[in-house]
């Protein structure tokens, strides 16, 4: 650039110089940082793993009450913003919480029967949790209530402890411990401010665990849609299907069909409308408790449960009772309700965070991650002693929660209102409500967790993902939901060793034209300087990896010189290590360094000691014990 003074900086000799500019300054030498002792380096490393957000600092320089109400506003938030709320919010959660409650009402009973409860304890769960959480919770659009995923995995596993029909009494009792156990780890992960450690679980692994488990719950109700009895109690695809197609003479009933698959088709029609018109979200919303009415009417007009048609039977009256007393507080049941609620509890939280997230993005408003699983746990710990299995942030209810216009929690509380109405009114009117309706319904809802365009974009951006993603998916399709988790974890966990054990190292060339250096396998027309070879390190140093960076820089070295002295060309006499984004180094990566600074020496490459870091905007001249950086403008 003119009008801008400079000097050159040879790097190498001869003919295969190379000339870079920079302008005339004077370098100095950056001196090491103050010495820290321990306690205060301690204290930053816990501040920045617990305590990033600084949810004290409100609470500094305020008098004795003003902190009292403050704690009491952070445990409930809705003191918050209920000093401002108006009719007119209350005029939005009113429409969006009768709209979510048509939604809910029908799903409830549908998710009882997949947890392989009475349907009563649907509704309880969509009762008690969503009050609970309207005066903990932080976000404004969630809607609480039970979900696919959960409600078949607690179905699943309780199931495989004690079977349902033959001791209803002693399943409940495991099913609500299991819901105690799922409240204790959230409400545990968020007032020890765990959170990070459910990000171990990946988006991608999410996404096809997910995926599995939809696939897995919709095959479930082939039992109910095809009006098959005798059904197999596993979830594994061929099971099912050697159960579905093993009956098709004389366990299927075609009056069952009819109505199953004519509801499918309804629904999955207002689907369609919904996604394709916006404005007439309400046309789905409404769908699943339509369904219900007219095909209840028509089993009660016809009296179709005479000829095979499977009911709900008989749906008690009244509000959730006292189910304290059921939870196995001793013995071997304790620790299998144990084992069975962790793993809900950690299943039911990164969708349900990840939802509330995306919603406040679009409102702009914060939710905090931590109080959400404080708020969640404390609703389910309540929700296992008053009749309720887990319940969590339910994704097509929220949709429909946030398009309705919702604009407080309040849109839960007046959901709560109507599902206690129908409780004490009108749930015995569910009677002859057809299994098969109930079927349809979930399959409906399952479609949308199938992530397509989510694992195509994971195929095109990383392929571990994707393997990550596959990997959970056919684990839960093929063999079992458990198997489907270990193998998502397991991948997930993968991950992190090898990024962190293997990182990746980069040959740089100059992109001709520019003074930006990039990999020369990503841009094969960079140029390299004849003698200069640069390698860039891209992490951080550790332990884990510290002996692998110095094998793949010198593999890189080794397989250079090999094919410069098969074209017969100078070897390489300068190494130039970037590692701008190397952030952090410990005592072996140090270690490290000066092996390969002997290995170097012995080659008779380059001074170690006085190594090059070439950055486009900065040059860093890093010894064995200390970096200082020179702030260098290039000119052209």
């Amino acid at each position: 650039m003119s009008g801008r003074v400079t000097h050159e900086m040879e790097i190498g000799s001869g003919p295969s110089s190379r000339r870079h500019t920079q302008p005339s300054s004077h370098i100095h030498k950056v001196e090491r940082p103050p010495q820290q002792n321990l306690l205060t380096e301690f204290q930053t490393v816990i501040k920045e793993t617990f305590f990033h957000d600084e949810p004290l600092k409100a609470f500094q320089g305020q008098k004795s009450h003003t902190r009292f109400f403050l704690v009491l506003k952070a445990i409930f938030p809705i003191l918050e913003w209920a000093r401002s709320y108006n009719l007119e919010k209350f005029r939005g959660d009113l429409i969006a919480g009768l709209t979510i409650a048509s939604l809910c009402v029908p799903q409830d009973i549908a998710y009882a029967k997949l947890a392989n409860l009475d349907p009563q304890y649907g509704l309880y769960s969509s009762f008690v949790p969503p009050l609970i959480y309207a005066f903990m919770g932080s976000s404004r659009d969630i809607a609480i209530g039970p979900v696919a995923v959960v409600s078949l995995w607690i179905g699943t596993m309780v199931q495989n402890e004690i079977d349902p029909k033959k001791n209803a009494l002693a399943y409940r009792g495991l099913v609500f411990t299991a819901t105690f156990f799922a409240g204790v780890t959230q409400f545990a992960l968020g007032f020890f401010r765990l959170g990070f450690l459910i990000d171990f679980l990946s988006h991608a692994a999410i996404v096809g665990f997910v995926a599995g488990v939809a696939i897995t719950v919709g095959l479930q109700q082939l039992k109910g849609l095809l009006g098959i009895t005798n059904f197999t109690k596993k979830t594994d695809i061929i099971s099912v299907m050697h159960s579905v197609f093993g009956t098709v003479h004389h366990g299927w009933n075609w009056e069952t069909i009819v109505i199953g698959l004519s509801f499918l088709a309804f629904l999955l029609l207002t689907k369609y409308i919904a996604k394709k018109y916006p404005k007439l979200f309400w046309v789905s919303a409404i769908a699943p408790l339509t369904s219900v009415i007219i095909a209840t009417f028509c089993v009660y007009i016809t009296r179709a449960d005479k000829e095979g048609v499977a009911i709900v039977q008989y749906i008690k009256k009244g509000i959730n009772p006292s189910s304290a007393h059921e939870i196995y507080w001793t013995g071997d049941l304790l620790l299998k309700g144990f084992k069975i609620g962790v793993v809900a509890g950690l299943i039911a939280l990164p969708e349900a965070i990840a939802i509330g997230r995306t919603f406040a993005a679009v409102k702009d408003y914060n939710v905090d991650g931590n109080k959400e699983m404080v708020a969640r746990g404390t609703m389910n710990i309540v929700g296992s002693m008053t009749s309720c299995f887990v319940a969590t942030g339910s994704f097509s209810r929220s949709a429909v929660n946030f398009m309705a216009g919702c604009t407080t929690a309040v849109a839960n509380i007046v959901m709560s209102c109507v599902v206690l109405l129908t409780l004490e009114l009108i749930a015995p009117l569910f009677k002859y409500t057809p299994n098969a309706v109930l079927a349809s319904i979930i399959i409906a809802a399952v479609v949308p967790l199938v992530d397509i365009p989510a694992a195509i974009l994971l195929w095109k951006i990383d392929k571990f993902d994707f393997l990550a993603c596959m990997g959970a998916f056919f684990g839960v399709v093929f063999k079992s939901m458990e198997t489907g988790l270990l193998i998502a974890v397991a991948i997930s966990f993968a991950k992190i060793l090898l990024q962190v054990t293997r990182p990746r190292t980069a040959v740089l060339g100059r992109l001709p034209g520019t003074l930006v250096y990039r990999n020369v396998e990503q841009y094969p027309n960079a140029l390299t300087v004849s003698g200069i070879m640069i390698i860039r390190v891209d992490s951080a140093i550790y332990f884990s990896n510290s002996n692998y960076i110095k094998e793949r820089i010198l593999r890189w070295l080794s397989n250079e010189e090999e094919d410069l002295k098969i074209n017969s060309q100078p070897r390489i006499k300068f190494l130039i290590i970037e590692m701008s984004p190397v952030t952090d180094i410990d005592t072996s990566g140090i270690h490290s360094f000066e092996e390969l600074h002997k290995t170097l020496q012995n080659r008779d490459v380059m001074d170690f000691y006085k190594f090059h870091i070439l950055y486009v905007r900065k040059l860093a001249l890093v010894y064995t014990h200390c970096i200082f950086f020179i702030n260098t403008e290039y000119s052209s």
